[in-house]
């Protein structure tokens, strides 16, 4: 016989409807009931009716994700976490990538298929995304727009974390590389940016950007540079290794983000750490308390620095 929601219930010591609220919206349930009804339905090999749940509460039990380019590495570890919390929730989740399509076109295709969409690093003006907001529940990751959820990393305070390794390693003369213009995470770490740093303008968020902007950052007097993220950090050590300029003997490198990479390539990169997967997490918590009837609500998480070989006090100057 197959197990049901009311064996569950029965030997969790919880109501049908506590057991519905932890599977289906975490974030409504104690932490501890929760992880005690994930306990009981683990050991009791019980598996939620999707059919009858959507015939039921009009819900498809699929949740989406549209991410700008999944070949950067930062976003599959948002999608890892994502699809964690998805699956405690008994959902399945949907994801596309925008690189080369229409963010809100791919948000109004899916709204017909899932209960709501995360949306990440979103280029959408405000209106488009309210109007968006308005015909499926969103979560929005590292954007704000009123009325809207949305899950933070603190960009500001990240950058102000690299901007105090540097100045404590000496490095008076700094230039920041940025990214896009229109984008909220490189206008937040502008935030954190010390006025005494140099902006040497906006590039490409990836590795062809990164050698670019470490042409003419060689142009300048710099003793260290600051890239928007760790793609283009990573661009920036390859036109340094081509040209024989030692890091960070003679100039330092950081970027952004904590890529799987920034640990794997010479010299290792000194960066921020992003909490990407608990941001898919906790995005996951906002959009089931959406469609649970709650209000939006914005959530910021920490950022944390790690230091690596990429920076140190200077020993020569770039001849």
């Amino acid at each position: 016989m197959a197990v049901t929601i009311r064996d569950v219930a029965r030997q969790a010591r919880v109501s049908v409807s506590t057991v519905s609220r932890a599977l289906s919206a975490p974030g409504l349930v104690k932490e501890a009931t929760r992880q005690r009804v994930l306990d009981v339905v683990q050991g009791l090999g019980y598996q939620p009716n999707r059919a009858a749940r959507s015939l039921i509460t009009g819900r498809t039990g699929n949740l989406g994700i549209v991410v700008p380019d999944l070949e950067n590495p930062f976003y599959p570890a948002v999608l890892r976490g994502v699809q964690a919390r998805a699956r405690e929730a008994g959902c399945a989740v949907f994801f596309c990538d925008s690189r080369e399509a229409d963010e809100a076109s791919l948000v109004q295709a899916m709204a017909a298929q899932v209960d709501g969409v995360v949306l990440c690093a979103s280029l959408l003006a405000d209106d488009l995304i309210a109007e968006l907001a308005g015909t499926t529940p969103l979560v929005l990751l590292n954007r704000t727009v009123t009325g809207v959820s949305s899950v933070l990393m603190d960009s500001a305070d990240g950058m102000a974390q690299i901007e105090r390794h540097l100045q404590e390693l000496g490095h008076t003369q700094r230039v920041y590389l940025g990214g896009p213009e229109q984008s909220w995470s490189h206008n937040r770490r502008l935030l954190g940016l010390d006025e005494r740093t140099q902006r040497l303008g906006s590039f490409e968020p990836n590795f062809e950007g990164g050698r670019e902007a470490a042409e003419r950052a060689l142009r300048t007097d710099a003793t260290a540079i600051i890239a928007y993220n760790d793609l283009m950090a990573l661009g920036v050590l390859s036109y340094l290794s081509e040209r024989d300029i030692q890091v960070p003997g003679q100039i330092s490198v950081t970027g952004f983000d904590n890529i799987l990479y920034a640990a794997m390539c010479h010299p290792t990169l000194t960066t921020v750490a992003m909490p990407t997967e608990e941001a898919g997490r906790v995005a996951v918590d906002l959009l089931v308390e959406r469609l649970a009837g709650g209000a939006p609500e914005c959530r910021e998480l920490p950022t944390k620095l790690i230091a690596r070989a990429s920076t140190g006090k200077l020993r020569c100057s770039i001849d």
